[in-house]
């Protein structure tokens, strides 16, 4: 049997496959064509966020389940995995302390500047402390947008580390850990002092934060998004931080040619190239869970993480 690898993942999970009897194979590229052109003969798929679009679900001749590797799924075309009777499959959960830890550094690194500092000092030039407003995390209130698994680690974390005040805004959750869950996103705006994004990009979440919410963001706030760039109108982001009504923001996520762009030109704005999942451990984690659930389906049998489960065809 053959799993196509379709981006690099951790070696520890290509030992995985061959220990129990499956080759990894490669694409050329992670190019949709070149995917296509390596499907046939495959039995299984591991993807990140290439995904796996209709054309390669057609080129496919002996393909029984997709998993990708990590949560967003958005990528890969389910009603053409359905159509095909393809399972797909991902991996909740699994690199949530990971992108947690870069919430609160992004947090931390805005709310100190840092990296204006280190620019300042490589360069050469003094008067940086003087040259801006510096905050502490510790004691302040954090306004903690979808209560999922990386939300919940996230808000752990600053309220273990920095005793902060927790805010939940997350109106599918009734589980709040004893957190404060607010009436709604403009009370919870209007209250903290750090506001991170963690909630999946839907019609509703589009622009979250956009004009209208910036408008009744508590002065002085910072904003961090480590979930989906289309959570935040980035050109009314821009203005809010001209206007001074945003202190700082921490992007892991955010579209494309952002940093170049208007935003690129505030120092307090941080951007990390969706370093979020990225550690060496959670990169083991992500590929040994998406393995597993390949070896699991290659038995015939159902990954728990299953998303289409009642169009598989080849479950016992």
């Amino acid at each position: 049997m053959k799993c196509l690898i379709v981006q690099p993942v951790h070696e520890v999970g290509l030992e995985k496959l061959r220990a129990h009897g499956v080759e990894p194979v490669f694409p050329a590229s992670p190019a949709m064509s070149d995917v296509a052109a390596a499907l046939p003969g495959c039995d299984a798929v591991i993807t990140r966020d290439a995904g796996l679009t209709a054309e390669a679900f057609a080129a496919a001749d002996r393909l029984r389940v997709v998993v990708v590797h990590g949560t967003g799924h958005d990528a890969v075309d389910k009603v053409a995995a359905s159509a095909h009777g393809v399972l797909v499959a991902n991996t909740p959960g699994a690199n949530a302390r990971s992108v947690a830890e870069l919430a609160v550094g992004l947090a931390l690194s805005a709310a100190r500047r840092l990296p204006a500092a280190d620019a300042w000092e490589r360069a050469g030039r003094t008067g940086f402390r003087e040259s801006a407003v510096f905050t502490e995390l510790s004691g302040k209130t954090a306004l903690i947008v979808g209560f999922g698994v990386i939300g919940r680690h996230t808000a752990r974390m600053l309220h273990q580390a920095f005793g902060m005040e927790i805010l939940v805004h997350s109106p599918r959750v009734s589980d709040t850990e004893g957190f404060e869950k607010v009436a709604g996103l403009a009370e919870g705006l209007a209250r903290a002092d750090l506001i991170s994004l963690h909630t999946p990009l839907r019609p509703e979440t589009r622009h979250l934060i956009g004009e209208n919410s910036l408008r009744v963001v508590k002065p002085g706030a910072i904003l961090v998004n480590v979930g989906r760039a289309g959570l935040v109108d980035e050109a009314a982001l821009a203005v809010a931080l001209e206007e001074g009504r945003i202190a700082g923001a921490g992007l892991d996520v955010y579209e494309y040619g952002a940093p170049q762009g208007p935003l690129g030109q505030f120092d307090q704005v941080i951007f990390t190239p969706h370093l979020g999942a990225t550690t060496e451990e959670a990169l083991q984690r992500v590929v040994l869970g998406a393995v597993d659930s390949v070896l699991t389906a290659l038995r015939g049998e159902l990954p728990a993480t299953a998303l289409n489960a009642a169009d598989w065809r080849y479950g016992r």
